[in-house]
């Protein structure tokens, strides 16, 4: 008998670069313990007089015979010098980036060469030079006495920073400016300056965001106008929470952060502004790893699934709404995202009781962080602010202080809620320098004037009885937020250029037309309102202006000059393009029709189309223009990947989608094979239920870049490359960072193994040519053992390939799969490439071949 069926949730992780897999806070009480394992061993290492410092907690766990989940953090540093030097946020952004990717690379590699040795699973981490790991004392030891190692962290969760929950109804109906919003003087910006923070790009780490929120969709990043959304490059979910790569927000607590930073209907400081988010918290917790692969992504956005990073999208601002306790090494993302130019805000904490000193906590508390306390609509410091000075580092906290006790704001559900807490207060923060970085762009990346512009304008308050003065003391900071008078005493060196977009043949202005102004170590980027106006704030200077939007021809004017205070009024005219017919055919991967193939113009206002039984696509009308279109199989997917044309439509076009062989993100690719049974003779000593048996390989495995000259077979359908056996008879989807991890999965499932069933091996053809087979001949189900399935993997050792093979697979849903996991997972549960989870779609005398990436 087994317990009922469950995915194991061990935190251990391994492999390259961690994108995939980036934020979010929890308290330790609310993170539910880690499943353990036997311990890896490690290769002996010679004494050193180096030691590292190691967390009490690690220690601790592995004092007891444990394990602990922990990251080891190089001693090295990127230099970011070159990235704070440039000029622009593209260019800064872009150079702290290749300075820590490049940093990481290097002086981990030794490190990650050692672990591969000692079958240890590891997750690799560029911007904070860090390599996270499960292990015992004995590992523990070897990696403190290394001398590229600085110290040895607990993996920690943090708490999102819990909200006191508000008396005051929620008014669905409210247009007015809130409270916060008018007490920081945001709506008089609005109306002084005309300005809403248009230009500016604010995003956030927290527990999600409800994209199509009433306040929100509108200025989400990913709103292509039209009802369609792009969320690559716009929204990232590290903790694997939300569904089909579209934004959630299983708390509430980010839907209401981001309407208070960005929100429409009078909830927001800076309206105009666009938004992105990462979900760094699980739910009511955010762990170092979710928040380490955020704090990445913020500062080089990717798609959905981790890939392909872009620097040049990185936001200007980014909201931290949690924190916890007083050590983390989160101020390392913090330093890199200064030097990228990017400014962030973090809550001060809730911790607070009105009276007791010492009480903010990190991130908030540390010096690099911009910490913020939270007042009420009286005027009063909030009971649960957290007050300085820092039990990290001794210096004044808060930095400043914003409204932050019941604050209304958007919730899930298109609904609205008022509620309290610092996390409240920091999106007033955030919002602001919205507005001050879009009426003062010579600010725009500038970090330490900026934060001197906050700190100089903000209205003191005199509370001394934490230390400092009544000008900034450890209760207030630097006093209540104003950013009025923060953008009043920016630096105004802008122009202002307004004008309306229209349709050239018609005059009917256009809404959703992107508006960017470019020049050496500057651009600005606007959308066009209902009314087709827009408003570029701009350092002098001569620019190009480019205007766009689907269904229109683009427009680019070049030798637009602006000088400093210069009002410009230019209205600009675009040419409608004729529309045609696009058509064609989607061919799964072996070159037959697919039906139920989702069709989408990625870059385009329009809505998907799904093909017919002959696999056959019709978009009636599309606009001239180059586009991205993709076609993704319906599942079961199977070996079918995602097929991306860019696509000049300049007449009626017909396409043919022939999807390519899917792939992980390190780019092991499936394809079906021809089936060619191969024998095997030697019989392993393993059956029963629950067993393993670890046997050398005829020739050297790489399996994730990792060299191997053993493996271990389980009774349960897998080829595990780390560990003998660790309780696998509950398969799970992949990848997965609970163990196993580092694993072939043939056939995985509950299976058992009696006198009718064997497991062998054998190893067939010339040196460089060998073949070597896995099989597991007449396995029987757990559930049901008059059920049984024969299968095999075949490794190949000229092509790195491996072909999963089966045989006697009946037509009932157990025998072909639906309760088996069929594919390959790296060892750090990061990565994979899944062929089925719990899916009936084997099929007797088939075969799967999956092969490395090419070199």
């Amino acid at each position: 008998m087994h317990p009922p069926r469950s995915p194991l949730r061990s935190p251990l992780r391994r492999g390259a670069t961690a994108w995939a897999a980036a934020a979010a806070t929890a308290a330790a009480l609310l993170a539910a313990p880690a499943a353990t394992a036997a311990p890896a061993s490690a290769p002996a290492s010679a004494p050193s007089p180096h030691a590292a410092t190691v967390d009490p907690g690690v220690t601790a766990a592995v004092d007891a015979g444990g394990e602990a989940t922990f990251f080891v953090v190089l001693a090295e540093r990127a230099d970011l010098s070159r990235a704070r030097a440039q000029r622009g946020h593209e260019k800064k952004a872009r150079t702290a980036f290749e300075a820590l990717r490049a940093e990481a690379g290097r002086s981990q590699a030794s490190l990650t060469r050692f672990l591969d040795r000692a079958k240890v699973g590891y997750e690799s981490y560029w911007i904070a030079n860090a390599v996270k790991v499960t292990g015992g004392k004995a590992l523990v030891e070897q990696l403190a006495a290394r001398p590229d190692v600085a110290a040895l962290r607990q993996e920690r969760h943090y708490t999102l920073d819990e909200v006191e929950q508000s008396s005051t109804a929620a008014d669905d109906t409210a247009v007015a400016p809130e409270w916060g919003v008018k007490d920081i003087k945001a709506d008089q910006v609005w109306s002084q300056y005309d300005n809403r923070g248009e230009g500016i790009v604010v995003a956030s780490i927290d527990s999600g965001v409800q994209f199509d929120h009433p306040a929100l969709k509108g200025n989400y990043r990913g709103n292509l106008g039209d009802g369609t959304f792009s969320h690559d490059y716009n929204w990232y979910d590290p903790t694997g929470q939300c569904t089909g790569g579209t934004p959630c927000d299983n708390n509430g607590h980010g839907t209401h952060t981001m309407g208070t930073i960005a929100g429409a209907g009078g909830i927001g400081v800076a309206p105009g502004a666009k938004w992105i988010a990462a979900k760094g918290c699980e739910a009511r917790s955010c762990s170092d790893s979710s928040l380490l692969k955020s704090g990445q992504w913020i500062l080089a956005p990717t798609d959905r699934n981790g890939q392909n990073p872009r620097p040049d999208l990185a936001p200007d601002i980014v909201n931290n709404s949690w924190g916890g306790g007083n050590t983390t090494f989160y101020q390392d993302i913090i330093t890199s995202w200064n030097a990228a130019g990017i400014f962030e805000a973090f809550a001060a904490g809730n911790s607070g009781n009105g009276v007791s000193c010492s009480t903010t906590e990190a991130p908030g508390a540390q010096a690099p962080a911009y910490g913020v306390g939270a007042y009420d609509v009286n005027g009063k410091i909030a009971d649960f602010s957290g007050f300085g000075p820092s039990l990290v580092d001794g210096s004044m906290k808060p930095n400043i202080s914003a409204p932050g006790v019941d604050v209304r704001s958007s919730w899930p559900g298109s609904t609205y809620r008022a509620i309290s807490g610092t996390s409240m207060a920091t999106p007033h923060v955030a919002g602001a320098v919205a507005l001050l970085w879009s009426s003062a762009p010579s600010l725009i990346g500038d970090i330490d004037a900026t934060r001197a512009a906050l700190n100089g304008s903000a209205r003191d308050v005199d509370d001394t009885h934490c230390g400092g003065t009544a000008a900034a003391n450890n209760v207030w900071g630097e006093g209540k937020l104003d950013v009025l008078a923060a953008v009043d005493r920016a630096p105004h060196t802008a122009a202002t250029v307004t004008g309306t977009v229209t349709d050239r043949a018609t005059g009917s202005p256009l809404a959703g037309v992107t508006v960017t102004a470019t020049a050496e170590g500057a651009k600005r980027t606007v959308t066009t309102d209902a009314a087709g106006a827009y408003r570029l704030t701009l350092p002098a200077g001569t620019y190009t202006l480019t205007a766009g939007g689907y269904g229109y021809r683009d427009l680019a004017e070049n030798g637009l000059t602006v000088t400093t205070g210069q009002a410009l009024s230019h209205d600009l005219a675009l040419d409608a393009v004729p529309a045609h017919a696009v058509t064609g055919t989607v061919l799964d991967v072996t070159g037959k029709p697919l039906k139920g193939a989702t069709v989408r113009f990625t870059d385009a206002p329009l809505a998907p189309v799904v093909t017919d039984a002959s696999g056959a696509f019709r978009f009636p009308a599309v606009a001239e223009g180059s586009f991205t279109l993709t076609a993704s199989p319906a599942a079961p997917v199977l070996c079918n990947g995602v097929s991306t044309t860019v696509l000049a439509v300049d007449g009626d076009e017909n396409v043919t989608a022939a999807l390519p062989a899917r792939t992980d993100a390190s780019g092991n690719g499936c394809l079906p094979a021809p089936y060619a049974w191969t024998t095997a003779s030697t019989k392993l000593a393993l059956s029963g239920d629950e067993n393993a048996k670890t046997i050398a390989l005829p020739f050297p495995v790489s399996f994730y870049g990792v060299t191997y000259s053993q493996a271990s077979v389980t009774t349960n359908g897998l080829v595990n490359f780390l560990a003998p056996r660790l309780g696998d008879y509950a398969n799970t989807a992949l990848p997965s960072p609970g163990r196993p991890n580092g694993i072939l999965a043939a056939y995985w499932d509950d299976l058992t193994l009696d006198a009718k069933s064997a497991v062998r091996t054998g190893t067939s053809g010339t040196a460089g040519q060998r073949r070597f087979t896995i099989l597991w001949e007449n396995a029987a189900f757990a559930a049901d053992t008059t059920k049984r399935v024969t299968f095999e993997a075949v490794f190949e050792e000229a092509t790195g390939a491996i072909v999963l093979q089966y045989q006697s697979i009946g037509t009932d849903s157990l025998e072909a799969g639906g309760s088996a996991t069929v594919g390959i997972e790296n060892q750090a549960g990061t990565d994979a490439l899944q062929y089925s989870f719990d899916e009936p779609v084997l099929k007797d005398r088939s075969a799967l071949r999956i092969f490395p990436k090419a070199a």
